[in-house]
């Protein structure tokens, strides 16, 4: 899974994205706050690899990439929209192959501008990056090939404030970053990062009307915050492997980043900071039960703008909810099932 799985619709209900087999699945709540429906498959009955990008854009319509099957040996990317997650999504529609044809080359990132365009990126075989993007009134630009070298699997795209998409990638050296310079306009790579970086675990975030940052994990096992034009800053240890997921949120009257990673000792830690202030510091908080040990965790706020935080194990389907209290601080309601 690549992008945050847990969503708020625009018609304000929550949704999860889940892989079950050769399928995506999708449950949703079925009214904001309100009981949730039973899992749905999404798509219609294509046959998927067992991979999948989610992105959102400012519409709140969900944007979902995955690799098909296709003839032996071979696969192909496919693309479904979701305007509303009490609605069925669109059929996955075939877009092709970074090289025309020929085997998976890495896990999709999919970020989708002010426009409502979705990008798709993906490592193509040469090991650089190439993108798909949707034209405004329907339909696809041709691939176009951003370059890059040595780009690892685990690509993170955001869309910046001012709407904009940008990307990262893991190096062995460090890491890449492309921006677009106008709407529309095809990223390019602006800056090249050296630092130590595990691959897989990069996510990126927009933090002002200028900037977007991204967290990733050191080869020393701290979690680190760069945005692009300055340098690294460590933040704290990672409370475990994978990437985090982030999100901006109101505490107590600031403006604060909030990550959630699957820690170590396999529960849900939180860790919240100051927006672009990492020199505040930041530390873990654990909470909820012990968890399996292939469970995701993802944030996102609900329709009451309150973060919400959802655990979800892809083995056992076990969907974990959690809000936050009316309350100063960081106060959680008790995680429960749905």
């Amino acid at each position: 899974m690549n992008g945050d799985w847990l969503l708020r619709g625009r018609d304000g209900r929550l949704s999860v994205y889940q892989l079950s087999g050769d399928a995506v699945l999708c449950r949703a709540e079925r009214g904001p706050g309100g009981p949730w429906s039973a899992p749905r498959k999404v798509g219609g009955e294509q046959r998927l690899h067992p991979v999948l990008a989610v992105g959102q854009g400012a519409d709140g319509y969900a944007h979902l990439v995955s690799w098909r099957p296709t003839v032996k040996g071979e696969s192909g990317l496919v693309h479904s929209t979701h305007f509303r997650p009490h609605l069925a999504a669109l059929d996955w529609n075939p877009v092709g192959h970074p090289n025309r044809k020929g085997d998976r080359t890495g896990t999709p990132a999919v970020a989708v501008d002010a426009q409502g365009r979705a990008h798709l990126f993906v490592r193509n075989k040469g090991g650089g990056v190439s993108m798909l993007a949707q034209k405004e009134k329907g339909g696809w630009d041709p691939w176009r090939d951003l370059k890059g070298k040595e780009v690892q699997d685990g690509l993170a795209a955001a869309t910046g404030e001012s709407g904009r998409v940008e990307l990262y990638a893991a190096v062995p050296q460090g890491l890449l970053y492309w921006r677009q310079e106008e709407p529309g306009a095809q990223p390019v790579l602006q800056e090249a990062l050296q630092t130590p970086v595990r691959p897989g675990t990069l996510r990126a975030l927009a933090t002002s009307p200028d900037s977007t940052t991204v967290f990733y994990t050191d080869t020393s096992g701290d979690l680190c915050a760069w945005r692009p034009g300055g340098k690294p800053v460590t933040l704290l240890p990672a409370a475990g492997s994978g990437p985090v997921s982030a999100v901006r949120c109101d505490l107590d009257g600031h403006d604060c980043t909030l990550l959630v990673q699957r820690s170590a000792s396999r529960r849900v830690a939180f860790a919240a900071y100051p927006t672009e202030t990492e020199s505040a510091g930041a530390w873990w908080t654990e909470s909820g039960p012990e968890l399996p040990l292939d469970a995701l965790v993802s944030l996102t706020k609900d329709a009451e703008g309150r973060v919400a935080a959802a655990t979800l194990s892809p083995s056992t389907g076990r969907l974990l909810l959690t809000r936050r209290k009316d309350e100063p601080g960081l106060a959680l309601e008790a995680w429960r099932e749905v």
